[in-house]
């Protein structure tokens, strides 16, 4: 038969053992969250530029009069350029110049008269979606792991380590009216 002191030793090994565990577990979930936040704000990084970038070659196409070329090519410019304390307004002004680009009464009509405009509309009505959506996606993610690093185990044991906070996206994405 077993001494009750060992019994004692063993159970409080095997408690230990758990939270142990359920620590691990902890800042190993934390740790995949942060690389979904991380992963999740490059295909938003990657989604703005190509909408940028869209909106440049709308602007170069000859398919606007020049006044709003020049607006819409500055404010890709912007959007491009910006730091990362003005990016959130670059990009909302993109937006707000794509809106009143492509809204402008018979611009699809005309667009999708001259070559290769249907193409560049479809292209930018793809890129601001995609914008959307994986605004959507990060700021998601950000929620997620603010919540989980909420949890009182995690602020007691520094499980997060030093990573930062993430930041939600906030910008005014919605696309173009759709006229199709």
């Amino acid at each position: 038969m077993m001494p009750d002191w060992l019994f004692d030793i063993l159970l409080v090994a095997g408690v230990l053992f758990v939270v142990g565990m359920y620590i691990s577990w902890r800042a190993s979930r934390l740790d995949r969250l942060h690389a979904r936040v991380d992963t999740a704000r490059a295909a938003l990084d990657a989604a703005l530029v190509r909408r940028a970038a869209i909106a440049l070659e709308l602007a170069a196409s000859r398919l606007l009069d020049p006044a709003t070329s020049l607006l819409l090519a500055a404010a890709a410019h912007e959007a491009r350029t910006a730091d990362a304390d003005g990016r959130e307004f670059a990009e909302s002004d993109l937006s707000r110049a794509l809106r009143a680009v492509v809204e402008q009464p018979d611009f699809r009509d005309n667009v999708a008269q001259r070559e290769d405009g249907a193409n560049l509309l479809d292209e930018l009505e793809s890129a601001a979606q995609k914008v959307a959506f994986a605004r959507r996606f990060y700021n998601d993610a950000t929620a997620t792991i603010r919540t989980a690093r909420r949890k009182l185990l995690v602020r007691l044991l520094p499980l997060a380590g030093n990573a930062t906070l993430p930041e939600f996206f906030e910008i005014d994405d919605d696309p173009p009216a759709s006229s199709r």
